[in-house]
């Protein structure tokens, strides 16, 4: 009923514009001179400035026509144009839904190469897909906490452990390299077993890794700024120049870990267990947070224990 409306009221406007139109070029000369023109009678020089008005007017009136010509041909391209844009958004939803779906296929295969095709696949999703950040990334987790949750195994004999399995390995590797955005939820990384995990570099601010097992891990470089890490095993990691700013480490076992020019600060180490670890300092532990339950290694205020 409004669109009849509307196109009513449209008619009416160019019907009245139209009369109006011929009415002006009609008497339009002796509105506008009329106390120089004759009505009857005219000479050449009345002649002339009828003509003159005449033509400057349908000058006018083609003017107009030709920018309201132009004026809904806009329009009608920009309609266009956002149609089009709507049709290849919509086109690229689906693809990128037929690709995710494609992609947890894959993830709950039984074979290694399948697992990891599922795996860069979400990675792909998540770098051309902002929307599908989150969701990928919960994905990954969930998949890591599955696969890696199983008990400890006691190193071997000679001294040699189980590392995670390839896809594992791929899933935290994706997750640490994943693309700057705003996450909303802290990842959640709690209880699972990682040891020996490469983590070199990874970008794991404020994850959840509390009760994780994360013995002889690589984690140089680290960006675990905030991470929850409480009772961690962190035995034997490797953590030099690791940030650790404001993470909460209550608790958390560090005997052995290396701490070359590792990053304490705001750092909660109540509790913590530090006792073997070496090149520590004092001087990096100025600004973390400590208690008397918190062991520090021998001659801490010297040299970097086990520095060489």
């Amino acid at each position: 009923m409004k669109s009849s409306w509307k196109i009513a009221g449209v008619l009416a406007i160019l019907v009245t514009l139209f009369v109006g139109y011929a009415v002006l070029l009609w008497q339009g000369p002796w509105w506008l001179d009329g106390g120089h023109l004759r009505k009857r009678d005219l000479q050449p020089a009345d002649g002339a400035v009828i003509t003159g008005f005449r033509t400057a007017l349908v000058a006018l009136g083609a003017g107009a026509v030709a920018a309201a010509g132009l004026y809904y041909t806009d329009r009608t391209l920009r309609h266009t144009r956002d149609r089009d844009r709507e049709q290849v958004e919509l086109s690229r939803e689906s693809q990128v839904t037929d690709r995710y779906v494609e992609a947890i296929k894959l993830l709950g295969s039984d074979r290694t190469v399948e697992r990891l095709g599922g795996i860069y696949s979400l990675e792909r999703i998540m770098r051309d897909s902002s929307k599908d950040h989150l969701t990928v990334v919960e994905v990954l987790a969930a998949f890591i906490r599955e696969h890696a949750s199983a008990p400890d195994q006691a190193s071997q004999p000679d001294g040699s452990y189980s590392r995670p399995t390839e896809y594992v390995q791929a899933a935290l590797t994706v997750l640490g390299r994943r693309p700057q955005r705003e996450e909303p939820f802290r990842i959640d990384l709690r209880f699972i077993n990682l040891r020996g995990a490469d983590l070199k570099a990874v970008r794991l601010e404020r994850v959840r890794l509390a009760g994780a097992n994360l013995e002889k891990a690589d984690l140089t470089e680290a960006h675990l700024e905030e991470a929850w890490m409480q009772e961690t095993r962190l035995e034997g990691a490797w953590l030099n120049r690791a940030h650790l700013k404001d993470a909460n480490l209550r608790a958390a076992d560090l005997r052995g870990a290396s701490l070359q020019d590792t990053y304490f600060e705001g750092a909660r180490l109540h509790e913590a267990d530090l006792s073997t670890a070496s090149g520590c300092t004092a001087e990096q532990l100025q600004k973390a947070l400590l208690d008397d339950d918190t062991k520090l290694p021998p001659g801490i205020a010297g040299e970097p224990i086990g520095a060489e």
